[in-house]
Formats: structure tokens, C-alpha cells, sequence
């Protein structure tokens, strides 16, 4: 895991706003699409199921953003449609002016998996971009497509025709990740009102890393292609606006017509990080054929992963998959700090450690609980205590990350033999007798219990931390009187405390102070 690859020019300041993995069924050991990422939000995240609900004919749903957006906005109803689907997301409370709680995807009992990533655009986009603006945003969009999606392609065809009848609400450029059995697509929504959206898809030999999402070449005949999809004026309007031409002999590049316009930054080299898009694309592309525990490997890689990442997630999707028996495997915080336990979309509920606590959570300082949550909030917080370890282990990521590394990737081991000698086989033998109920039972005892296995070693390794640092004298004050970082340019937590790995981490503390450049700022902060 230490090994050292490819690293970024660090040419702009890091940006926080979620990373997505795809790997096409033929490079993955079981057939199976994979999906993974983070989630990048200063906000608390909790591990949520929504069921299938049928709607009456009137139902609508609240989307867009408010006068408080970067970019201000209006909310809006739009029509709900008559029957949503299950669906199981990592939720969040803090976008400034995006109405909480947000998502950035989740599975679908379909077997869909959406990732939402964000994706810049040129300036020209965000400056013509109308106020108030109206549409369905980023997670809105997410959700729909877990609501309503049976397959991949169908989100996409959501997605298109809601902008079009709806409009989108933007913060400068956004992306999602979609992905069924068979099949990856990257949807690019674009800024400036006009409806724009491009959409590629990945197929079964393919590796695609979006951090940011991008495309690249794109047929000007699209609408002729199994492959690409777009809104009907995703190339004449690059025409009109003067910013590409048949004449050019260049190929319409949607990165290149529609991305920052700016040299140091190519579509799978943005700079943003300590590794690239297609450092990141190259080494998964290493490992092919991927296994579960290899994808686990790159969404958990402390190049990419710290205190930036609120949640870590990964789901294999593959054909003859009962819509209970569909698993993701989530981590509480950041996965560099947490194990993946996995979770079925026939689980029952969510153990209160799991669910929405306080902390990080938007409007936490400034009021009182509400009664009806003493009883959850009494309840210990699994992003909290996995965040004490981030924040001990990475004062000396020498001596501690190889022990906790080890620690988690011993407890997923286990986990994934459990799942597959007995848990997965007894929960089919259940459903093909009719006992539907009983296979979910299951399913829910056994995430419960290893959610709480989970806990139980985190509370450990956290009180076993602190008490080795205290005893020993590495115990240190802080020396300043702002608890809350400054924002863009200030350092973020993280174990790989310099820019070179093939230093010694303990020669490098501090020798990188790592920009945040976090979502709700992109539209309207310059790149240094």
C-alpha cells in the first residue's frame, strides 16, 4: 500500500468534492462492475435507507438552491412520480444555500449505483449562468436517478430530461457516475442555464477515475451512438459561443471546449491532489483482474484519502443478484480511518450509531437537540470515533498507519469470508423457500453485529491511541487559538504529511500546507 506511484504536479490548491472509481466487468476477478469513492464534505455524513414508496398522483418534490448558493437560486416543485424505488445513500447536511440533506449517491434495489463528482467549467459558463437560478441540483439529480433508474442508461435519460423540462441549479460545473450490471456512464451538467449535459459511456474494459469528472472527445453526430448522449445543443452551442469549429480540425473535445480554460490542467491531470486522475486510472488498471479487496485498496490510498474524505463506499454489480442480496461495503469517515462493513439493500434498519448525529452537522452550534433525537444522540457516533483515529494516526504516520491499515484490512477479511462462506448462502437458501422476511432478518443481524464489531474496535484502537501518546510524552497543545482552519490554503489533516512518499513521512510533517478548496467556493474562487 506504501509504494510509491505517479504523483500530480501540484500546480492548484487541492480540491474537497468527492472522488468516483469505475472498472468494467471484464478487469474485475468476479465479472462484476465496480464502483467506489468518497464522499469530500466538511459536513457530518450518516448512512441512510429510504424505502419504496408509492405517491399520489399530485405528489411533488422541493428542488434547486437558495439566495444563500454561490451562485443564488430559487427552490422549486417539481412533479414526484408515482412509485420511487429503495435505495440505501450516505447523506449529509452542509452546502451553503443546497437544502439539507444532500447526497452524493447511493444503490438503488435495481442494482443502480450513482456517484456524484464535481466538475468544473470555464468561466464564461459560471459568469452567464442566470440569478435567480432554477433546476434540479447535484443532489437532487442523484437522488431522482436512485428513485426512478432501472439501469444505467435510463439515469442518464433522466437526468437529460429533467434538465430540459426543469433546468439544472448549479455551483460552477458538476458530474455523476452511473453504473448497473453491465455498464458505466459519465454525465458532465454544465453551468450557464442554457441546459447544457454531455454523457459518455464505460464499458466492460475500461478504468475510469473521476477527480474531476471529465470527457474528452465527443462525435458531433452523437445522437447516431449507443455511446454518447447529450442535450441537442451541446455542440452548436460551442459553435455559436465561438469556442469551436469543424474548420479547426481539432476534434470536439468536451473537456477542452467546455473545462477551465487553463494550460496547466489537461482532463486527466487537473493537479489537484497527490495523485492524478490517470495515476490513479493506471494503478487500478495494474491490478486488473480487480478483486473487492483491490478496489478497497485505491479508495483507501492515504494519497487520496484524509481528513477531506467524510465516507468511503464501494459496490459490485453483476447479473443473477436477488435485489436483497445487492451489498455495498461503506466506511463511517474516511476509509484511510475506518474498516467497510458491509450492508444489503434488504437490511431492515440502521443501527443509531450509524444514522445523523451533531457533530459536523449544520445549525449543531447555534441550537438546542430536538427531544425526539435524545435517544440517538445519547448514542455513540461512528464518524466521531473513527475520526479520533484519523487524527492520531496521522501524527506519526510511521509507526501508526501500517498498524492500523492492518488492523482494518484484517477485520474486512474476515467480514468478506463470513459473507461468503455462510451469510450471502443461507439469506438465498431463505429466499428461494419463500422466506423473504427471514433472509432480511438476517442480513440486518449481520450488519448490526459486525457494525458494532466495527465500533467496538475503533473505541478501542482510539482510547489505545490516546493513552500510548499521553503516557509516552508525544502528547502536544496546540499553539494557536483557532481551533477551524482559514479555509482555501490552509493544511488538512492527512497522513502523507509532505509531498513525496518515498520520504520518511516523520521528515516531512508539515513540509506541505495543502489548500481546501471546498464546493460551495469553486464558482467563484481563482485556482492559484
Amino acid at each position: 500500500m506504501l509504494q510509491a506511484l505517479t504523483l500530480t504536479s501540484l500546480l492548484a490548491s487541492p480540491v474537497a468534492a468527492s472522488y468516483a472509481f469505475y472498472v468494467g466487468k471484464n478487469l474485475t476477478a468476479d465479472g462484476s462492475v465496480m464502483v467506489g469513492g468518497t464522499g469530500e464534505e466538511v459536513s457530518s455524513h450518516w448512512l441512510q435507507l429510504f424505502p419504496a414508496r408509492d405517491h399520489a398522483a399530485n405528489a411533488t418534490i422541493t428542488v434547486g438552491v437558495t439566495k444563500d448558493a454561490t451562485i443564488p437560486g430559487e427552490l422549486i416543485e417539481i412533479p414526484q412520480v408515482k412509485h420511487t424505488f429503495r435505495y440505501m445513500s450516505m447523506e449529509y447536511s452542509d452546502f451553503e444555500g443546497f437544502p439539507a440533506p444532500l447526497t452524493n449517491g447511493g444503490l438503488n434495489e435495481k442494482g443502480v449505483a450513482v456517484r456524484d463528482v464535481w466538475a468544473d467549467n470555464r468561466q464564461e459558463l459560471i459568469d452567464m449562468t442566470p440569478t435567480p437560478q432554477h433546476g434540479l441540483q447535484y443532489s437532487d439529480l442523484a437522488r431522482v436517478v436512485m428513485e426512478r433508474a432501472s439501469t444505467a442508461r435510463e439515469g442518464v435519460k433522466i437526468i437529460g430530461n429533467l434538465i430540459a423540462k426543469y433546468g439544472e441549479a448549479t455551483y460552477g460545473g458538476n458530474s455523476h457516475l452511473i453504473a448497473d450490471k453491465d455498464e458505466g456512464w459519465i454525465v458532465w451538467e454544465m453551468a450557464g442555464g442554457e441546459g447544457l449535459w454531455a454523457a459518455q459511456r464505460l464499458g466492460p474494459n475500461e478504468v475510469k477515475v473521476l477527480y474531476p469528472g471529465y470527457i474528452e472527445d465527443f462525435p458531433v453526430d452523437f445522437t447516431h451512438s449507443k455511446d454518447f448522449m447529450g442535450s441537442d445543443n451541446i455542440v452548436s452551442f460551442a459553435v455559436e459561443q465561438g469556442w469551436w469549429s469543424s474548420d479547426s480540425g481539432e476534434p470536439f473535445n468536451i473537456f477542452n471546449v467546455y473545462g477551465p480554460q487553463d494550460s496547466r490542467y489537461t482532463a486527466r491531470d487537473g493537479g489537484y491532489k497527490y495523485m492524478s486522475q490517470a495515476a490513479l486510472e493506471n494503478a487500478t488498471l495494474a491490478m486488473a483482474p480487480v478483486t473487492e479487496e483491490d478496489l478497497i485498496e485505491r479508495v483507501r490510498d492515504y494519497r487520496i484519502d484524509d481528513d477531506e474524505s467524510g465516507y468511503g463506499q464501494f459496490v459490485s454489480l453483476r447479473s443473477g443478484i436477488d435485489r436483497d442480496l445487492l451489498r455495498m461495503w461503506i466506511a463511517p469517515t474516511g476509509s484511510v480511518a475506518a474498516p467497510f462493513v458491509p450492508w444489503w439493500m434488504g437490511v431492515q434498519s440502521i443501527p443509531p450509531e450509524f444514522g445523523e448525529h451533531r457533530y459536523l452537522t449544520t445549525g449543531a452550534s447555534g441550537s438546542f437537540l430536538n427531544p425526539d433525537y435524545q435517544y440517538q444522540e445519547a448514542s455513540v457516533f461512528a464518524g466521531r470515533v473513527f475520526k479520533r483515529i484519523l487524527y492520531y494516526m496521522c501524527s506519526a504516520p510511521n509507526t501508526y498507519l501500517p498498524i492500523v491499515t492492518k488492523m482494518f484490512e484484517s477485520f474486512e477479511k474476515q467480514s468478506r469470508a463470513q459473507v461468503s462462506d455462510w451469510v450471502e448462502k443461507s439469506a438465498r437458501v431463505l429466499i428461494s423457500h419463500g422466506q423473504r422476511e427471514a433472509a432480511q432478518k438476517l442480513l440486518t443481524f449481520y450488519s448490526h453485529t459486525r457494525a458494532a464489531d466495527a465500533l467496538q474496535m475503533g473505541n478501542t484502537m482510539a482510547q489505545s491511541l490516546d493513552a500510548y501518546i499521553k503516557l509516552t510524552g508525544q502528547w502536544q497543545d496546540p499553539k494557536g487559538s483557532e481551533i477551524n482552519d482559514a479555509g482555501e490554503g490552509a493544511e488538512t489533516v492527512n497522513c502523507l504529511v509532505g509531498y513525496d512518499p518515498d520520504q520518511p513521512a516523520d521528515r516531512q510533517k508539515n513540509a506541505s500546507k495543502r489548500g481546501s478548496y471546498r464546493r460551495g467556493s469553486r464558482a467563484r474562487k481563482q485556482r492559484i
